[in-house]
């Protein structure tokens, strides 16, 4: 065997190696979709957005609620000038005046408009959650899809090894056909040239496995290590594509989200209508003021000096007639959001029809694809080592030979392709139904609880401080 040959069979063992599922140490695609599910970034960053909007009932509610504000002031003022009092003589008086005081406001009526904020907020909420949800799925989707390309890829780069491995030794023997007289110079010739493509595919397979290798450590967060093949989640599948698209339409969290908006928007505009209606709202004040009159002009600075307490009490009541006509433009820009949002439901609900029926065909042509790649590898090989024989006698020459290892070649990319497809696109059935999630997969992990942080806030008074303490 030539250097050449060892280096390639050697680089061969070790990428078949990597793909051993025997492997104790190998990763499953469970596996990857637990690490996807915890260390994604975009899934990390979808769930802050949720406790972002989480915020939004405890601000809505904050209209509910009194305020309180404390107010103090200080003031020093020096004169000096002729008084009378002193027959023209120049006097100087110093005067500090002073005080504090706290005052409370407290809304009775604004037109139900902090009732509908709030219901708002809640049905945001609700959006959010749904959104969280869908993002999850897909995100799993994408792990999953990685997964298999790790896979393929590694598996189409051992091939092309082996291809170059099998087209090497097609040249040498060429060669040494051609020196004992048995084979021709084109022989050679097209022997090294198919060795030569042979080289530029293997160089273009390994770019590509190390190109699905860094997509999976950006989903999933962590090099691709040995990989185990995967199957696909035919179990958990629906019976029919009619079945399919009914669970989707009634469980698929883009749409109960989208149903959700609608329900905010309807709420918006109720609010933008309360402020058409009349206003009603409480104070009360306590303050404490401080004066202090001295110098050759005290007599003349008028009140007397020391503490005076003042409280007050009152209502005011605000009756809108005409603001320029802004309200009654926003009251018409939200039934039209009100209006957008409701064709977003139906938007929803033909994207998820489409991605059923496209996840479906896909699952049913790679299934199909599976048995009649395997039969056409099967047969490939079978007619390969029928022309080597048939060359190795002269009824064939070294092109033939050739295009047959090239046929078997293909044939073999095209198998792992459509098992590396049908794998996905069970998965992508589950993303496309609403049902790709961890509960459903059985995935070893802790299962992020987005309501656990609405409780925590929604009813908070004060505080600074978030619920995981920064």
């Amino acid at each position: 065997m030539s250097r050449i040959s060892k280096t390639v069979f050697a680089a061969v063992l070790v990428s078949a190696t990597a793909l051993s599922p025997i492997a104790a140490s190998a990763e499953t695609i469970l596996g990857a979709l637990s690490k996807a599910y915890q260390n994604n970034s975009q899934l990390n960053s979808a769930r802050a957005g949720t406790r972002v909007t989480d915020e939004g009932v405890a601000i809505a509610k904050s209209g509910y609620r009194p305020t309180v504000t404390g107010s103090a002031s200080i003031d020093y003022s020096s004169t000096k000038g002729p008084s009378a009092a002193f027959g023209g003589a120049n006097s100087t008086t110093r005067l500090t005046t002073g005080g504090f005081g706290v005052q409370i406001n407290q809304t009775l009526f604004d037109g139900f408009q902090t009732k509908n904020n709030v219901a708002g907020a809640e049905a945001q909420v609700s959006a959010s959650v749904e959104s969280l949800r869908n993002t999850e799925e897909n995100i799993l989707l994408n792990a999953a899809t990685s997964y298999m390309d790790v896979i393929r890829d590694r598996q189409v780069a051992v091939l092309t090894e082996q291809n170059l491995q099998f087209l090497t030794e097609q040249a040498r023997a060429a060669r040494s056909r051609f020196e004992v007289g048995e084979g021709t110079r084109t022989d050679v010739a097209q022997a090294d040239a198919s060795r030569s493509a042979a080289i530029a595919k293997l160089s273009a397979a390994r770019a590509q496995a190390l190109s699905s290798a860094a997509i999976y450590h950006q989903i999933i967060g962590d090099e691709p290590g040995k990989l185990k093949p995967a199957k696909p989640v035919a179990k958990l599948l629906p019976s029919s594509i009619d079945a399919a698209i009914a669970i989707a339409s009634n469980e698929h969290p883009a749409i109960l989200a989208t149903q959700h908006l609608v329900d905010a928007a309807g709420f918006a505009v109720k609010s933008a209508e309360g402020a058409l209606l009349p206003q009603l709202s409480a104070s009360a004040s306590v303050e404490r003021d401080y004066r202090n009159a001295d110098g050759s002009g005290a007599a003349l600075a008028g009140t007397s000096n020391g503490y005076s307490n003042s409280a007050s009490i009152g209502a005011t009541l605000t009756v809108p007639i005409y603001q320029g006509g802004r309200a009654s433009a926003q009251v018409r820009q939200s039934k039209e959001s009100l209006g957008q949002a409701r064709i977003e439901v139906d938007v929803s609900r033909d994207n998820v029809r489409a991605a059923v029926t496209s996840a479906w065909t896909q699952y049913t042509a790679a299934r199909e694809g599976v048995d009649a790649n395997r039969a056409l590898v099967a047969a490939a090989q079978l007619a390969l080592n029928g022309v080597i024989e048939e060359r190795n006698v002269g009824q064939r020459t070294t092109l033939d030979v050739l295009n047959a290892q090239s046929d078997v070649l293909t044939a073999k990319i095209n198998l792992v392709g459509s098992e590396r497809d049908v794998v996905v696109a069970s998965y992508a059935i589950l993303s496309a139904i609403g049902r790709l999630s961890t509960d459903r997969l059985g995935l070893q992990v802790t299962k992020y609880q987005p309501e656990e942080h609405y409780k925590a806030v929604k009813d908070k008074w004060y505080g600074l401080r978030t619920p995981d303490g920064r």
